[in-house]
């Protein structure tokens, strides 16, 4: 005779059978790589290494005392405007030049053509520009132009080479350097003068005046105040001459 399992030990014999209910796995964390630092002792080796990222110029430069540190930006182009025949072309000039000139000159022209000349002056300072051609560029007459070359000469700002060709007096305004474009004969070049060998240069010619051999900005300074001081007195007898008029008014 079979015997009867209770229904208890028949339910925990086919859980038993049963495959229990498969469990997901864990992701297993994920590890950063270690990278190696530098080896102190060869220097080869250390440049094909990596290392890892610095958070501090100093301790890494106490670290590796014989190792130069230094941190370099990418350098942005000059936005300058020019043009393919005068590319980037520069001068060095006086703000306190620009400041007195700006005070000095009543009228516009001279201002004009001190402009025109520090426009088209060359590496050295040297100005290969005519009168005429002055005022064709200017638009002017050329018997105006001629009258306000000769005031800014007298004051020793430029001074005449030769027909067509004036100096900058370096100390006013002087062009460093300048790149000439090539062609297809000529190579490009890229010219240089100091400005110490210019100033040498015209201090030793005798022939030119002395305000332009030792140029000076005092007399305009000078000539600026005794300006002032008149159109002061102007404006003083002209209040003086308005109040006695209203009081001759009053007294009719």
């Amino acid at each position: 005779m079979t015997d009867i399992l209770p229904s208890s030990k028949i339910s925990e014999v086919e859980s038993s059978l049963v495959p229990p209910e498969p469990q997901r796995r864990r992701p297993a964390p994920k590890r950063t790589p270690r990278r190696p630092e530098l080896p102190l002792d060869d220097e080869i080796q250390a440049w094909s290494k990596p290392v890892q990222p610095v958070e501090n110029l100093d301790s890494l430069a106490r670290k590796y005392p014989r190792r130069k540190v230094s941190v370099s930006s990418e350098r942005k182009p000059l936005e300058v405007y020019d043009t393919p025949e005068r590319p980037k072309a520069f001068s060095m000039d006086s703000l306190e030049f620009f400041f007195l000139i700006s005070q000095y000159f009543r009228e516009a022209l001279p201002l004009r053509v001190i402009l025109l000349m520090i426009a088209c002056q060359k590496a050295g300072g040297q100005i290969e520009l005519t009168q005429e051609e002055m005022a064709t560029v200017l638009d002017v007459h050329r018997g105006k132009v001629n009258e306000a070359v000769q005031e800014v000469m007298s004051h020793g700002i430029v001074f005449k080479v030769r027909r067509g060709v004036y100096q900058f007096n370096p100390p006013y305004s002087y062009r460093v350097a300048e790149f000439i474009p090539g062609t297809e004969l000529v190579e490009a070049e890229y010219v240089q003068v100091d400005q110490d060998k210019t100033i040498a240069k015209i201090r030793k010619d005798e022939s030119l005046p002395d305000l332009v051999r030792f140029p000076s900005l005092e007399h305009m300074r000078e000539a600026i105040e005794k300006v002032r001081k008149k159109r002061a007195e102007q404006r003083a007898a002209r209040r003086l001459a308005r109040a006695q008029r209203q009081e001759e008014g009053s007294a009719q």
